[in-house]
């Protein structure tokens, strides 16, 4: 596995050499943009519309924009500064917390964390140190010159790190505009919950996958292969939706249908899937 970081932990005067290793991977499937005419990939080139010419990379500067078109202008050696002064090679655990306190919209990035030459031991006494307490350790580090809040907690056998967002990062759902009461009945609350309570089922991951991008790549292959695309048995195609016209008609309906489906087989007996995320283009 790909080591993308190499640090400690460090919590307390404890010191854990440790790699870091991506623990999702991106499987978006990728278009390219080509010339219709000749099959080329499109490129881009980095051009100043107010010099109307192309520009080097070494022409190129960061710079804050504070104000409309009003820039501080930052030089390599200024970021450089930075980021020695803050670029320690440590997850250092400020806190212990339970993971329950955290909500979800703060996770953003998983890596697994291995011990490094000399760390087994170490490693292997916090992993069980929080498996025991059942917390989580909240730390800081930096990647690639950004710091970045995370979590350490305990996943399988080994110790996971998730970055999480800093509060000023995550926007105040208090600007989203919500309709006041809409006058709820107990009648329909009472039916959404036996809705709810006749679709809840353990969470079982494998048995999630992207139809569109199934579908996407079986098209690819038979593109690539020359095969005679053909459409869909008309016989699986979805039925059409019941044209319900209240919130009280829509949820009864829901629970009749869920009524005539048997629950499927545990785990064990369901064919697994891989985890296949969403397609995008790429220029």
């Amino acid at each position: 596995m790909h080591t993308v970081w190499k640090g400690s932990i460090s919590f307390g005067l404890v010191n854990i050499p440790v790699k870091l290793h991506a623990a999702t991977e991106n499987k978006d499937i990728k278009l390219r943009q080509i010339h219709k005419e000749c099959h080329t990939p499109i490129s881009y080139e980095k051009t100043c519309p107010g010099c109307d010419k192309e520009v080097k990379n070494e022409e190129i500067v960061k710079a804050y924009e504070y104000e409309k078109n009003k820039f501080v202008v930052l030089d390599q050696d200024d970021l450089e500064k930075l980021k020695k002064e803050t670029e320690e090679k440590a997850v250092e655990i400020i806190d212990f917390v339970d993971l329950e306190e955290i909500d979800p919209i703060y996770f953003e990035k998983s890596y697994f964390l291995a011990p490094d030459a000399g760390g087994g031991k170490a490693y292997q006494l916090l992993r069980q140190a929080l498996e025991k307490s059942g917390k989580i350790g909240v730390a800081k580090i930096v990647i690639r010159s950004k710091e970045q809040l995370a979590v350490v907690r305990v996943y399988e056998n080994t110790l996971l790190m998730e970055t999480i967002h800093f509060p000023d990062e995550v926007r105040n759902a208090g600007d989203v505009s919500i309709p006041d009461n809409q006058n709820i009945t107990k009648k329909e609350l009472d039916t959404a919950l036996m809705l709810i309570k006749q679709l809840t089922t353990p969470f079982e991951p494998e048995k999630y996958s992207d139809d569109y991008r199934t579908a996407l790549m079986e098209l690819i292959e038979e593109k690539r292969t020359g095969k005679q695309i053909v459409e869909a048995d008309e016989g699986k195609q979805p039925a059409a939706a019941a044209n319900v016209t209240d919130l009280m008609s829509a949820l009864q309906a829901s629970i009749d249908k869920t009524k005539k489906q048997p629950k499927a087989a545990g785990a064990g007996g369901r064919k697994k899937a891989a985890a296949k995320p969403k397609v995008k283009q790429e220029a």
